[in-house]
């Protein structure tokens, strides 16, 4: 990742075996996820409001600001950080796999061309695998996490808490539904990881390729600082919808393990469509935006800089 080289050359290196990048990458998602949780927190409010509750309630509506303001207010700052262990072992976990399993594909199964390019289609499909598998093996920690940051507004709206911590939600959820219970919202959170890895890491490797290619801009933090802008932005607006989907199954109440609100994905993003209207779909875009675009900037140029300083090729 020196600012005199290129393209990364593909000599493989002790450095370069999966459970090694496996590492770095997890280190690197660590600091973005720390980094820019309060921004997750606020989306993932925003995205609830407006949903008719189980008690037939529906909750006052805020802009981001104004969400991000009364958590400080009415809850206190540390509960910006609400839920924040989950995601970090959530992010050891996906962030690990997805992007391990991305290199995987890569430089293994589909390959880059003679030329050392990767094209756009195999980007997409690598993305696309990388991201589903990732979140298939995570979806667990990621159901706790969106629990966790929803118990300030329970609180505030006078009901009594469903979990007290990670390991209690992640025993009541095994408790009421049994292992099949972790999975709940499974589905809709594949799927947008699926897309917004497609944007994330197609786009990163796609705009830095070219960027290499066809400028005289060298393999360093300004490469990565334009491509990962790109890659925020392209995820953002690939992922939203599903994101919004994802968190309402995953936050809904439940009844012998079964949701009291929508039957599945579909179920729900047709009521929040016919409901809400279409653009409910993408509640939280504009913080999901400003949290992927600094959380993509802090993390490709925190994973850049840790495999060139553990001698791995650059990304």
């Amino acid at each position: 990742m020196t600012g005199g080289s290129k393209l990364a050359t593909t000599t493989t290196t002790t450095a370069d075996s999966f459970w090694f990048k496996y590492v770095l990458s997890s280190l690197a998602a660590v600091c973005a996820e720390t980094a820019t949780y309060p921004l997750d927190l606020t989306k993932t409010r925003l995205q609830i409001q407006g949903e008719i509750s189980g008690d037939g309630a529906i909750g006052a509506r805020r802009g981001m600001v104004g969400t991000a303001v009364g958590i400080v207010q009415e809850e206190g700052v540390a509960c910006l950080y609400q839920g924040l262990q989950p995601a970090l072992i959530r992010h050891i976990v996906y962030t690990g796999s997805r992007m391990s399993i991305y290199e995987l594909f890569r430089e293994h199964i589909l390959q880059r061309e003679a030329d050392g390019s990767f094209p756009v289609w195999k980007a997409s499909v690598g993305g696309l695998c990388a991201g589903a598998l990732g979140q298939l093996i995570a979806s667990p920690t990621d159901l706790i996490k969106v629990q966790l940051q929803m118990e300030g507004r329970r609180k505030l709206e006078g009901k009594p808490p469903r979990v007290k911590g990670a390991l209690d939600a992640f025993n009541k959820i095994v408790a009421e539904s049994g292992v099949k219970g972790l999975y709940r919202g499974v589905i809709p959170n594949v799927q947008r990881a699926a897309l917004v890895n497609m944007g994330d890491l197609c786009t990163y490797d796609t705009a830095k390729q070219n960027l290499l290619r066809h400028t005289d801009l060298q393999d360093n933090y300004v490469t990565h600082s334009l491509a990962s802008g790109c890659s925020g932005l392209v995820a953002a607006t690939f992922g939203t919808p599903a994101d919004v989907v994802k968190t309402r199954i995953m936050n809904q109440p439940t009844k012998n393990g079964k949701g009291l609100l929508y039957s599945g994905s579909m179920d729900c993003l047709i009521k929040t469509a016919t409901k809400e209207g279409v653009m409910a779909l993408y509640k939280g875009f504009i913080p999901i935006w400003l949290r992927m675009a600094p959380w993509s900037l802090t993390f490709w140029l925190s994973y850049e800089k840790i495999r060139q300083l553990a001698g791995t090729n650059s990304f």
